[in-house]
């Protein structure tokens, strides 16, 4: 007898994270079904970066719209969803708090409802942050550590992580979050600091000169290599029960560690380049936070491979090969 494949609903697929977790699901031979608000406008740059658009089955599903969520885990009838969607930017929830607030714990208590009100035997997987445990002056956040929103992310953040606990005790849903601290890519947008870097270090070693714009150097982050924390992600959907798991390396490194790296790999001297602007400060900074991920060790068998000085170069190699106008699905195809 043949076993039918899995089939996985992504929500939020157009993302960094969305393509990577796309691509995995592939690999492992799921059909794979994704969601943007406008699905036959949507760009999906990151699956065509990946090279898996054309295997992938787009839906246009508004999250906020519980109709249009039930109608499609309806037409798709998948084993495991993935809760990726949302306002993404730490930065801009400061200036656009509602829209985060409903894109990020509205959107997830509608797949909760609907997924109650369905009785379906999917098992639902909540993309968490870090940000909710604000500052961790010098300890490392475990699971059990104490929320500290200090952002109107982290806010919604840690709204929907309770939200999704709420609904796993009390309706017995197959339901689990991931808290993740800072993972990075080539994929990530642009207006993510590790991206911009990057960027100023390649076009900068292209042109021979040229300056960058940043915030506060001196806070500290937990970077992880993100084809890497998608594998956590899986891996939590595959346990005998759900379970909240904090996936990170356990080291912090201050930003500007990863500006001098990024400009290092590229023959740079970072000070010549780069200028600390006070407005590109956030009105409430998380000064530190790194995680302590024992837990995924012990349980999913994951542990963090790559470090931040590989990260830093990694993405500094890929803005370099942009700018050479090689396609990007070539040089990921390495990662």
């Amino acid at each position: 007898m043949t076993t039918s494949p899995k089939k996985a609903l992504i929500f939020g697929i157009s993302g960094q994270d969305g393509g990577f977790l796309a691509r995995l699901l592939l690999d492992k031979g799921y059909i794979v079904h994704g969601t943007s608000r406008d699905a036959e406008s949507g760009r999906f740059s990151s699956l065509s970066a990946l090279g898996i658009l054309d295997q992938v089955t787009v839906h246009s599903t508004a999250l906020n719209d519980f109709r249009s969520v039930l109608q499609t885990i309806t037409r798709v009838e998948p084993n495991e969803i993935y809760n990726l969607s949302g306002q993404s930017s730490v930065g801009l929830s400061f200036q656009q708090p509602v829209e985060t607030l409903e894109s990020i714990a509205s959107a997830t208590l509608t797949v909760l409802e609907v997924l109650r009100f369905l009785g379906a035997p999917c098992r639902f997987y909540n993309a968490g942050s870090s940000e909710c445990f604000g500052n961790t002056d010098g300890t490392a956040a475990d699971e059990t550590s104490p929320f500290q929103p200090r952002s109107p992310y982290a806010v919604a953040k840690s709204t929907a992580f309770w939200e999704v606990a709420n609904y796993r005790d009390s309706y017995g849903l197959y339901a689990c979050s991931g808290i993740l601290f800072n993972h990075e890519s080539p994929l990530r947008p642009s207006r993510f600091v590790t991206r911009k870097i990057a960027a100023a270090a390649a076009r900068i070693a292209r042109d021979g000169h040229g300056e960058v714009t940043l915030g506060d150097l001196s806070v500290r982050r937990d970077w992880g290599w993100a084809p890497e924390y998608v594998e956590a992600m899986w891996a939590m959907l595959q346990q005998p029960e759900p379970e909240d798991f904090v996936i990170a390396t356990g080291e912090a490194n201050p930003l500007q560690d990863f500006v001098s790296t990024a400009f290092a790999s590229q023959g740079l001297d970072w000070r010549a380049h780069v200028k600390v602007d006070p407005a590109f400060f956030r009105p409430s900074e998380l000064r530190c936070g790194f995680g302590d991920a024992s837990k995924a060790k012990q349980k999913l068998g994951w542990t963090a491979r790559t470090r931040m000085h590989q990260i830093a170069e990694r993405m500094t190699a890929a803005e370099c090969a942009r700018l050479d106008n090689m396609p990007l699905t070539e040089w990921l195809a390495r990662c």
